[in-house]
């Protein structure tokens, strides 16, 4: 009965903004560290970004630093991730991860 499920990906031009969601279910989200990876084709699967069950502290690669912004909303069991300034090597399959499962994934693709 646990359920992660992301939406909000799409294709965008270099430049763009994307705002991921992961609606969370079957478990008790506030009790839980939560994160994003990525994973393109031909490469492994990368973690982007974590957040805190609190949402008090955040981590980022190096790659999106400056660029994508993880948060939560605790009230709604919600994740998100903010993506601005999106580059073509952003292109991948994003998804949300806490101990014990994984979401569906979303697309982006970045071209031009």
């Amino acid at each position: 009965q646990v359920q992660l499920v992301e939406s909000g990906g799409g294709l965008v031009q270099p430049g763009d903004s994307l705002r991921l969601s992961c609606k969370a279910s079957g478990f008790t989200f506030t009790m839980y560290h939560m994160f994003w990876y990525r994973q393109a084709p031909g490469k492994e699967r990368e973690l982007v970004a974590k957040i805190t069950n609190t949402g008090t502290d955040t981590e980022y690669a190096d790659s999106v630093k400056g660029r994508f912004t993880i948060s939560r909303d605790n009230s709604n069991n919600m994740l998100y991730l903010q993506m601005n300034n999106l580059k073509p090597e952003d292109t991948a399959m994003y998804y949300c991860y806490y101990f014990g499962a994984w979401g569906q994934g979303t697309q982006v693709t970045v071209s031009s």
